[in-house]
């Protein structure tokens, strides 16, 4: 292995991938320097078995980070990937490697980091609840309009004038640069389709596209929302008003898209691309769509959290519920319960279920879905979950028998975790996105817990991503 240098960061030649990390990143093992020391190389867009030239373009005293600038072998156990844009726009980026080994990698990463980072002791890991579909599983996709599209190295080597306006996903670390999507895999049909003729009635009507840079022009995002119950969402962000531009495009998609149930707009004239803090209006249909789970129905407004899988996330809330093991006589508490998802789907089980979230609107939307599937057993209130969940609310709400919860990736506060050891409920579901965070706070829950089983599940295939859940019993 012969080493070269370049911008004082080394380059290493045949170089082995070993492993996969989490967040994707595959690893390598080198021996550097007079003593030979070995140190792990995250390395970017390759999957185990790849032999290729790498470059660092970060370097630590533990680690190192790098890109591929040649391939000498590809791994046995690679495949084609099925989307045109891998590698480019930053999605998927798992597509080369077989469902079965990403499914395996993905069981790995979750037990690695709960053994590792937790250091307590576990049981031994439940299967990896698969997905049923491998692609067109989201019920959400946000596309940004832009005047700059990203350009290959064979178009920007041709000169021939490009059409340059673009709606699509921004490319990785690169905010003004979005790459021109044609055929995305991760929704049904009808959202290509829609995409596609928005973005050719744009074109042909001279629509001014996005200027992410300079914050100027007329489209800006377009979000698509489906269900399984056959609703359709389509709402379009638009930098400025203009009624008859606006008008005329919105009653096009309407006529070329009768399925669509549902078809707002906002104006957007901040910087950033949230419409969170803006009105959304209605053009055409209702202000929401249905998504449904068994008997119950959750209504889901242009701003609304779901989990963007569900069917899996069906069969995740189910598995909740199974690791719950409620009888009726239970008082629950739902913590981050964003919605209510989990809270009104576990409610006809228990005694009482209590949610608690940050974000207002989301609590609104969660007392909604109790309203309209006739659920009085549940209660919801707002706020910083440190400032809420306090002792003098614990009393004065009952003390939990099942505490079950599904906090952000950055897992709970210190003082969460002192409320939970407080509160002593007999029973923790700890449901979670990121299990290094998991394991840090089941970690902090040792002292009167223990893990008495837990599941990875894979809610994004052909992503790094996975779902953890596990059931803390009190000691």
């Amino acid at each position: 292995m012969r080493r070269t240098n370049r911008k004082r960061l080394p380059r290493y030649e045949n170089v082995e991938i070993i492993d996969l990390a989490a967040e994707g990143k595959a690893i390598a093992k080198l021996k550097i320097g007079d003593d030979e020391r070995e140190i792990i190389v995250f390395v970017k867009d390759c999957i185990p078995g790849d032999i290729v030239d790498i470059q660092v373009d970060r370097k630590k005293k533990s680690f190192m980070e790098a890109y591929p600038v040649k391939f000498h072998k590809l791994s046995d156990v690679r495949i084609d990937a099925k989307c045109s844009h891998f590698g480019v726009c930053g999605g998927c980026k798992w597509q080369s490697l077989p469902y079965q080994k990403q499914i395996e990698y993905k069981h790995k990463q979750v037990v690695d980091q709960l053994t590792h980072i937790g250091g307590i002791e576990l049981p031994e890991a439940e299967k990896i609840l698969e997905s049923n579909e491998e692609f067109y599983y989201r019920n959400k996709l946000e596309y940004t309009f832009s005047n700059k599209r990203w350009l290959t190295k064979e178009e920007i080597s041709d000169e021939t004038p490009k059409q340059m306006d673009a709606l699509g996903f921004h490319i990785p670390k690169m905010f003004d640069k979005i790459v021109d999507i044609e055929t995305c895999y991760l929704q049904n049909d009808s959202s290509n389709d829609i995409r596609l003729e928005i973005r050719k009635y744009a074109i042909e009507n001279k629509l001014e596209f996005f200027d992410l840079k300079n914050n100027k022009g007329f489209l800006r995002n377009l979000i698509i929302r489906s269900s399984t119950t056959g609703d359709l969402m389509v709402i379009l962000s638009l930098h400025y008003d203009d009624i008859n531009l606006r008008k005329a495009l919105l009653n096009h998609i309407k006529e070329k898209f009768p399925e669509i149930t549902s078809l707002m707009y906002a104006i957007n004239p901040k910087r950033n691309d949230t419409i969170t803090d803006l009105p959304v209006k209605l053009h055409h249909g209702n202000d929401h769509i249905y998504e449904k789970m068994e008997d119950l129905k959750f209504k889901i407004g242009p701003k609304s959290f779901y989990q963007t899988n569900s069917k899996q996330a069906y069969r995740l809330y189910t598995l909740v519920r199974e690791y719950a093991d409620l009888k009726g006589d239970e008082i629950v508490y739902d913590l981050y319960t964003g919605t209510g998802t989990i809270a009104n789907f576990v409610a006809k089980n228990a005694k009482q279920v209590i949610g608690i979230e940050y974000v207002p609107e989301a609590i609104e939307d969660a007392k909604v879905n109790s309203e309209i599937n006739e659920i009085e057993n549940t209660t919801f209130y707002a706020g910083d979950m440190k400032d809420v969940m306090t002792k003098d609310f614990i009393k004065e709400n009952g003390k939990p028998d099942v505490i079950i919860l599904d906090p952000p990736r950055a897992g709970m506060h210190k003082d969460v975790v002192d409320a939970i050891l407080f509160a002593e409920p007999e029973k923790i579901v700890y449901v979670s996105c990121n299990a290094a965070t998991q394991a840090r706070d089941i970690k902090l829950l040792d002292e009167k817990y223990k893990v008495v089983k837990y599941r990875p599940v894979d809610m994004f295939p052909q992503t790094a991503h996975v779902e953890n859940i596990a059931l803390l019993h009190k000691k």
